[in-house]
């Protein structure tokens, strides 16, 4: 089920941001990029924020992350979109050799990369820890690929490497670092984090042991990161 939505979302934004011809396509492409990295780089700092400030009970504290990060990301998008167009205001005419191939290709890579932060996001989801095929460990797109992954390892690369201030700088993910020869490991933990705490959730939702069906002989329940 997670497969046809994924395919859908890459289908619906290729279409739409193709529509837009090659210069708004790669625009476009620009915006949902920066727009995801900046939201999941500050999507936690709004979360606690929000919980904070709000207040709404514990039932709401698995739920903050989620909305934190769809709020930036898409606030973000709206933003970005808005001062490419006060910036570019008039169509800028493109070679017809270029014009299809750029726009198919900006779309195609929006599309993908909208999925891949959609995709990354439903790990902070307050949904059980495995839901309509979704699994951490899966390649969810397909049986595939791992388009969360993959974005998520390209945010640790760029927080890690570019955009790092110095050493002792911080970075997105992962709080441990040991040195093995001499050389820095960070263990990013993202994905354990918040498998580890919709894992909890389905504890929490689970019927006491007393009452609990008993498990199916032969099979066992994979274990939990």
């Amino acid at each position: 089920m997670i497969d046809l939505f994924l395919l859908a979302v890459v289908a619906v934004v290729t279409w739409c941001v193709a529509a837009e011809g090659a210069w708004g396509a790669a625009l476009t492409f620009l915006s949902v990029f920066f727009a995801g990295l900046l939201a999941m780089n500050y999507f936690e700092p709004l979360a606690i924020l929000l919980q904070s400030t709000l207040n709404l009970g514990p039932a709401w504290n698995n739920r903050w992350d989620f909305i934190a990060m769809m709020l930036l990301f898409i606030g973000f998008i709206f933003a970005f979109r808005i001062g490419t167009e006060q910036i570019m205001p008039n169509f800028i005419q493109v070679h017809p050799l270029a014009h299809d191939g750029v726009r198919w290709v900006a779309g195609a890579a929006t599309g993908y990369l909208t999925m891949a932060i959609l995709l990354t996001s439903l790990h902070t989801a307050p949904l059980p820890r495995n839901f309509l095929g979704f699994t951490p460990e899966r390649n969810n797109f397909l049986g595939m690929s791992a388009p969360d992954r993959q974005w998520l390892g390209f945010v640790q690369y760029a927080t890690e490497k570019s955009f790092r201030n110095g050493e002792d700088g911080q970075f997105f993910d992962g709080s441990t670092a040991i040195f093995a020869d001499k050389q820095e490991v960070v263990l990013p933990t993202f994905i354990i984090r918040y498998a580890t705490r919709r894992s909890m959730g389905d504890l929490a939702a689970a019927p006491p042991a007393e009452t609990a069906p008993a498990a199916t002989p032969g099979r066992s329940t994979p274990a939990p990161f």
